[in-house]
C-alpha cells in the first residue's frame, strides 16, 4: 500500500523548503569562521568545487529516493529495496537518518537559543560600549547560567515543533514562503551595509583572491566536509522532502537552484561578516567565537552598529528556525509512517529532543567536568559525532543505494531526465561522490 504523504503545492515551495533545510548555522556561523581558519579564498574555491562534485550529486540522490518512494524515508527505502530484490534492511537507513537529525536538533536548538539571547541583547543596546573582555565574559556568563540557557532552548524548540505539527502546507510551506525571502532580504541589506565600511575591499580580497599556497590536506578535508554538511545531506531530511515533490518538477534544476541559493547565503554572510571584522582590524581566523564574541565588538564601533547587529542576529535566528523546522520533519514523518498522528508525533519528538538538549545546556555548567568519551563533554560529543561521522555514513549509504541498488528505470524516472543526463549523474555519484564521501567519513574517524 502506498502511504502517500502530502505534497508541496508549487515548485517554488519545494525549492524554498529544501533551501530552508540547508541554510542555517552551517552557512552563517560555521562558513565564516572555517573560511577564516583555512585561508579565505583558497578554501572557498575548494568548497564550491566539492559542492558540485560531492554535495550536489548526493543531495540529488537523497531527493531521488524520496521522490521514487513517495513515503516516509524508512518506508521508501524498504519499498524500493524490495523492488530491486535487495535486502529490506535498507529501511533501517531511514531510522539511522532520523536518529542523526535527532542528535543534531538537540544541540541545534541550544545554539539557536543563543541567537535569541543575543538578538534581544542587541535590540536593547546591551553590547554598546563593551570591550572584548566584557563581551567574552558576558557570553561565558550566559553559557554558565542553566536557567537562561534552558529557557531559550525551550522557547526555540516550541517555535519549531508548533510549525511542524501544523503540517506541510499549513506549517512548513507557509513559513518557508514567508521567512526565506525575508532572510535573503536581510542578507542583502547587511551586504549593502558592508559596502559602506572600510573593510569591504579587504573582505572581497580575502574571499575572492585565492592564495593556493594556503591549500593543505587539512584545508582540503575541511572544504570537503563543509560542502557535505552545508547542504544538509546524509540525514534523510531531503528524502522526506523528495516524497512531497511535485510530479513534473525537474529534480536537477531544483537541486541546482538549492545549491546556488545555499552557497549565495554563505558568500553574502561572509562578505558582511569579514567587512565588519576587517574594518576593525580584527583577525578573520578567530574561530567559533567569531559570531558571538568578535562581531558584537566590531559592530559596536561602527555607525548604527547596534541596529545592524540586531539585524544580523535576527537573520541568524530566522536561518536556524527554518533549518530546525525542516530538519524536524523527517523524524515526524518517520513516526507518522509508524501510525502516529502528526500532532502527537511532533509532541513526542519535541519532548525527546528537549530532554536530550538539556545535556548540551548543562555541559557548560553542572556537567562541565563530565567527559564521557574521548575527553569531550556532552556538547562536544553531540556536535562532533553526528556531523562528522553520522552524516557522512548516511550520505555514503544513500549514494550507494541510489546509484547501485535502486532499479535503473525507477531511478531514472524519479530523476526526470533523459538517458545521457542520468548516465552522467550516475557516473559522478559512483566514481566521484562516493569515494569523496568515504574520505570525509575517514577524516571524521581519525
Amino acid at each position: 500500500m502506498n502511504a502517500t504523504l502530502e505534497r508541496w503545492s508549487t515548485r517554488r515551495a519545494f525549492i524554498l523548503a529544501v533551501t530552508g533545510a540547508a541554510v542555517g548555522l552551517g552557512n552563517i556561523w560555521r562558513f565564516p569562521y572555517i573560511t577564516g581558519e583555512n585561508g579565505g579564498a583558497a578554501f572557498l574555491v575548494l568548497y564550491v568545487a566539492f559542492v558540485l562534485l560531492l554535495g550536489l550529486p548526493v543531495m540529488m540522490a537523497e531527493i531521488l529516493v524520496g521522490r521514487a518512494g513517495r513515503r516516509s524515508p524508512m518506508q521508501s527505502l524498504g519499498y524500493l529495496a524490495g523492488q530491486a530484490g535487495a535486502s529490506r534492511h535498507w529501511r533501517l537507513l531511514g531510522l539511522f537518518g532520523a536518529f542523526t537529525v535527532f542528535c543534531i536538533l538537540s544541540f541545534y536548538s541550544v545554539v539557536s537559543g543563543w541567537s535569541i539571547e543575543f538578538f534581544v541583547t542587541a535590540v536593547n543596546g546591551g553590547f554598546s560600549g563593551l570591550g572584548a573582555a566584557e563581551v567574552a565574559a558576558g557570553f561565558e556568563g550566559f553559557l554558565a547560567d542553566p536557567r537562561r540557557m534552558t529557557f531559550n532552548h525551550t522557547l526555540f524548540l516550541f517555535m519549531t515543533m508548533t510549525v511542524v505539527a501544523a503540517g506541510v502546507a499549513k506549517g512548513l510551506e507557509r513559513l518557508n514562503n514567508l521567512l526565506m525571502p525575508l532572510l535573503y532580504l536581510l542578507l542583502i541589506l547587511l551586504a549593502g551595509y558592508a559596502t559602506t565600511t572600510d573593510g569591504f575591499g579587504p573582505a572581497l580580497t580575502w574571499l575572492f583572491r585565492p592564495n593556493f599556497s594556503a591549500i593543505t590536506p587539512v584545508v582540503v578535508m575541511h572544504a570537503m566536509g563543509h560542502a557535505f554538511f552545508t547542504l544538509a545531506v546524509g540525514a534523510c531530511a531531503l528524502m522526506a522532502y523528495g516524497a512531497y515533490m511535485p510530479e513534473r518538477q525537474s529534480l536537477p534544476r531544483a537541486a541546482g537552484a538549492v545549491a546556488v541559493l545555499d552557497v549565495s547565503v554563505a558568500l553574502l554572510a561572509g562578505i558582511a561578516i569579514f567587512s565588519v571584522v576587517f574594518s576593525q582590524g580584527m583577525d578573520p581566523g578567530e574561530g567559533p567565537g567569531l559570531m558571538f564574541v568578535t562581531l558584537p565588538i566590531a559592530f559596536a564601533e561602527l555607525p548604527w552598529g547596534a541596529l545592524w547587529l540586531s539585524v544580523f542576529f535576527l537573520l541568524l535566528l530566522l536561518a536556524t528556525w527554518t533549518s530546525s523546522i525542516n530538519l524536524a520533519e523527517p523524524m515526524v514523518a518517520t513516526l507518522q509512517g509508524m501510525g502516529l498522528g502528526r500532532g502527537k508525533a511532533a509532541a513526542v519528538i519535541g519532548i525527546a529532543v528537549w530532554l536530550v538538549g538539556l545535556l548540551s545546556v548543562l555541559s557548560f555548567s553542572a556537567l562541565a567536568e563530565w567527559r564521557p568519551l574521548f575527553g569531550m563533554n556532552a556538547f562536544d560529543l553531540v556536535t562532533t559525532i553526528p556531523t562528522e561521522i553520522f552524516l557522512p555514513v548516511g550520505g555514503l549509504l544513500i549514494a550507494v543505494f541510489a546509484a547501485w541498488v535502486m532499479p535503473r528505470q525507477v531511478a531514472q524516472a524519479a530523476m526526470g531526465v533523459g538517458e545521457p543526463g542520468f548516465r552522467l549523474w550516475q557516473a559522478v555519484v559512483r566514481w566521484v561522490s562516493i569515494p569523496l564521501a568515504a574520505l570525509v567519513l575517514a577524516a571524521g574517524l581519525l
